[in-house]
């Protein structure tokens, strides 16, 4: 049994594309975030759009304060990826209840396997049902170096 962690009071979730706060998205990711440090504004907005996107956003000021982005055919495979919650909110349970809205949402449309790639966030997915890959070997990666 994996966790369900519920949104806290005073928040709420949304996969509006209009909601998404692009500038914010690009500065949390640009400046902070270590997997997206000097990406470009450019190609952030790319990203978003050809990506399924979850922000969270205060009840009250309507701003938006966590974001996530999910590749995805819809029907086989997705990636989650751009996991951020904004500084001034983290550990309120925000990125648990995020990561918990995406993973009901992929299942729905009966995606076989979600991916992510962490470097310090296995106690979040950890809970929700996330593991190690069972047979790594079997994974390749195609990477391209960044001019």
């Amino acid at each position: 049994m994996t966790a369900d962690p519920r949104l806290p009071e005073g928040y709420e979730i949304s996969t509006d594309p209009a909601r998404i706060d692009a500038a914010t998205v690009h500065r949390w990711l640009s400046t902070d975030a270590y997997w997206a440090l000097g990406r470009p504004r450019e190609t952030q907005d790319t990203a978003i759009g050809g990506s399924l996107n979850f922000g969270v956003y205060d009840t009250v000021s309507g701003a938006q304060v966590a974001y996530a982005r999910v590749i995805t055919d819809r029907a086989t495979f997705a990636w989650l990826c751009d996991v951020y919650v904004d500084p001034a909110v983290r550990g309120k349970g925000l990125g648990s209840a995020l990561v918990t809205a995406v993973r009901d949402e992929v299942r729905e449309y009966g995606v076989r396997r979600v991916l992510l790639a962490t470097h310090d966030a296995h106690e979040v997915y950890a809970p929700l049902g996330f593991r190690p890959l069972e047979r790594p070997d079997q994974w390749m990666a195609l990477i391209f170096e960044q001019s």
